[in-house]
Parts: structure tokens; sequence; C-alpha cells
């Protein structure tokens, strides 16, 4: 018996000593993933009653449905980067998510909305602006243009086009300067329909774009949005728009300087530096500076941390330390900085300017300036159900257009109608779920 009770009182010491282990199962390969791995080896480092575990499962559909199969099956991760186009998708799973702002509570810690970029935070908020997950890898889209060309081409290289009418003139400039491509685009779903809707606030769905429910219905083919792809359609018959792709073939002519002009994520901005033998300019995303409310905010795209549900609560707790240590203003910059992904504190941000960064990055700056306004329920982030599927939908429209084969408005009420169709099934599937 003495035997017994010292092996026990042995054990359980051991217990009360080690570390809580949490695993985070991410989408991050190369030198992201490195960057991952070192942030979350500071947090490590930093204490001894918590120890991340980052696990790399893939792209962000394998890391989706392998964390699903994972926690129905009993052994899922605490925490899982997903991104806002699975949002909605994750959400209908009962039991799978434990919200953030619960997490947090449960705690003992609070996160202050007063000090989050507003349009960063939204993407992941729910309708009453709490958070559901941890913007971790946050970017929207901005306008890059090749300095040197629009030097060539007789225009001011320190004056980026600020709305869709001075875009046409300085277009019209290039290709007369014998410049094959004026404007190509990265991400045209993304950035050409969605955050041109939010920019100018004009809804892109009903129920505050997904917030409200899962009866949301598409509204983008508004009479704005009919003009702006009616006005990119007549552009790629005369040089000033090329079509090149649905994700980022865009950036690779841009860099190698056959495009003057480019839209795509504020991200993006080291890959086209190391790539471009040119200058790089930036600006904000154009608008339409007749259009009422002009502009608004664009919209922050990417991945958050997603807490899993069925943990213990000294898990939960793991959890909320860890979330706590990436809320610091000095891991906040340091991400910023490092990654290119945008802050998600404002203190975060006013580190970063302070250490001069953004002399060197202005489209950084540009970025969360376009994010900084107060999102209305027509300008929040955009989550609807089975999203990442409909996204393929709209990209199939669009390139109609762009072929000369449908009219901005048919394909624009066609890409409506055809989406509607997969939000219609999806909340006939989940009506249950809230």
């Amino acid at each position: 018996m003495r035997n017994l009770l010292f092996a026990l009182s042995v054990g359980l010491a051991g217990t009360a000593g080690a570390a809580t282990e949490i695993e985070l199962w991410h989408a991050m390969p190369g030198a992201l993933g490195e960057e991952l791995g070192a942030l979350v080896q500071r947090f490590n480092a930093s204490q001894t009653g918590v120890r991340v575990k980052p696990v790399y499962q893939g792209g962000y559909d394998q890391t989706y449905s392998r964390a699903l199969a994972a926690h129905f099956g009993g052994r899922g991760p605490h925490l899982v980067q997903a991104y806002e186009a699975a949002s909605a998708s994750l959400l209908a799973w009962r039991g799978a998510i434990k919200p953030m702002w619960e997490v947090m509570a449960e705690s003992g810690k609070r996160v202050e909305t007063g000090a989050l970029v507003p349009a960063v935070a939204s993407t992941f908020s729910d309708a009453s602006g709490r958070l559901l997950a941890l913007p971790f890898n946050s970017a929207t889209p901005i306008l890059y243009y090749n300095k040197d060309a629009f030097a060539r081409a007789g225009l001011d290289p320190a004056k980026p086009p600020r709305t869709w009418y001075e875009m046409a003139g300085m277009l019209g400039a290039l290709v007369d300067s014998d410049m094959g491509c004026g404007y190509v685009s990265a991400w045209p779903a993304w950035v050409l329909l969605e955050n041109m809707s939010l920019w100018h606030n004009q809804e892109f769905a009903t129920r505050g774009n997904g917030l409200g429910g899962h009866d949301a219905r598409f509204a983008f083919n508004t009479h704005l949005m009919m003009r702006f792809i009616a006005m990119l359609s007549s552009w790629s018959k005369s040089g000033y728009f090329t079509y090149a792709g649905r994700a980022d073939e865009a950036e690779a002519r841009f860099a190698a300087g056959e495009c003057g002009v480019l839209t795509t994520s504020s991200a993006a901005h080291e890959r086209l530096a190391r790539e471009a033998r040119f200058a790089i300019g930036a600006g904000h995303l154009p608008y339409y500076d007749d259009v009422p409310g002009a502009p608004q905010n664009t919209v922050a795209g990417g991945a958050g941390l997603w807490a899993f549900g069925r943990k213990t609560r000294a898990e939960y707790q793991a959890v909320a330390e860890f979330f706590s240590f990436l809320l610091r203003p000095d891991v906040q910059a340091a991400w910023h900085q490092r990654t290119g992904y945008l802050p998600l504190t404002k203190a975060g941000r006013d580190l970063t300017r302070k250490a001069g960064y953004y002399r060197s990055h202005p489209g950084q700056e540009i970025a969360l300036r376009q994010l900084e306004a107060a999102p209305t329920p027509d300008s929040r982030g955009i989550r609807l159900g089975d999203y990442r599927w409909i996204r393929p939908i709209l990209e199939e429209e669009l390139e109609a257009v762009w072929a000369q084969a449908r009219t901005p408005k048919d394909a624009l009420d066609r890409a409506v109608e055809r989406g509607n169709e997969m939000l219609q099934r999806f909340e006939s599937s989940n009506r249950a779920a809230r």
C-alpha cells in the first residue's frame, strides 16, 4: 500500500508539472510554414504551461476536411487554420467549433473590439461583432503599378489611378506606348465581384452578406456591378484589360513587365518586389467617385485560427493563452512585417508604423486604410454556405464575359441564379444549424 501511494503521488506530481499540449493544424507550406514554426517556438519558449504543436496538413480544403474527420472521430486538433470561404460550412457542423469569444471569456480574458482593425475582424466575427476565430493570415486587394512603364508612357510615376475613370486614361497611355497589356487582375471573383461590391457599400448577398443566417441569397447583380463588368468587357477588346486566370497568374505577368497595372492581394508585395525588374508603386483599389458612400471598406480575405469543440477546460485555457500571445502588439507587428499579412490589432499597426516599415512597404499601409472604416451591414465580411464551391461558378461566368460569349448582365444574373441554387441546397441540409 505504501508503495502504491508513493507511485500515485509521483504520478500526480508529474501530471501537475506537465505542460498542456495543443495541436495546431495548418495549411502553410514552405517559407510561411517556417515562419509559423518560429512563431510557435517563440510562444513555447515564453512560458512552461502550454506547448503548441504545429502540424502541416496540406492545402486549405485538405486541412479543413481532415480536421472535421478527425474531430468527429474523437481525435481532432485543438486549433485549425481555415479560410474565410469555408467559415459558414464549418459553423454549420454542430459542436465542431467553439467560438473564440467563448474560449477567451471562460478563461477570464477579454478582447476589446475597439482595439481591432474593423474590417479585418469582421471577416471572422458574428453578427454582434464577437470574434469566432482569430484572423491569422489576412490580406485585401490593392493596386500595384509599373512606375517605369508609367514614365515611358508620359504618366506621373508618383500618381497611381485613384478612380476607374482615371484608370481608363492611364491604361490608354500605356497601350499607346506599346505595352500590350494595360491592366490585369488576380483572383477575379474576390477582387472584381466581392471587393468591388463592398468597396462601394453595395450588397453582395442578403442577410448582411450571410452573417445573419443560412437563408442568405446573392444580390450582386446590381446596376453598378453590371456597369463595372461591362466596362472591363469593353477594355478587354482594346487591350486595356487582359484576363490571366482564376488564381494568381496575373502576378507573374505583371512581374514580367507585360502588364502595367495589377490588382491583387496586399500580401503579394514581397513576391512582386523579388521578381520584378522595375520600380513598383502601390495605390488603393480604384472606385467610382460618383457612387454615394464610396469608398467604404474592402474585405480581408485569408484564414483564421478556429478552436475546435469537445476539449477539456484545461485545453481551452491553453488555447486562450496562445490567443493572448498572438494578440500582443509586438507579436502582431512582427508577424505583419515578416509575412506581409495584415495585423488584427491597431496596436500592432501602430508599432509597425513607428518602426518605419511602411516607408518601404507603402502598399501595406494602403491596405490597412481600406479596412479602417467600420463595416456597414452591406460591407461586412462574406459568410455563405459552401462558398468555396460557389466561387468557381462566379469565375466561370466572368470568363464567359471575357470571351465575349455572354453579356455582363446575363453572366451576373446567371452567377446569382446558380449560386443561389447552391445556397438553397446548403440551407435545406442545415436547417437545424445556427
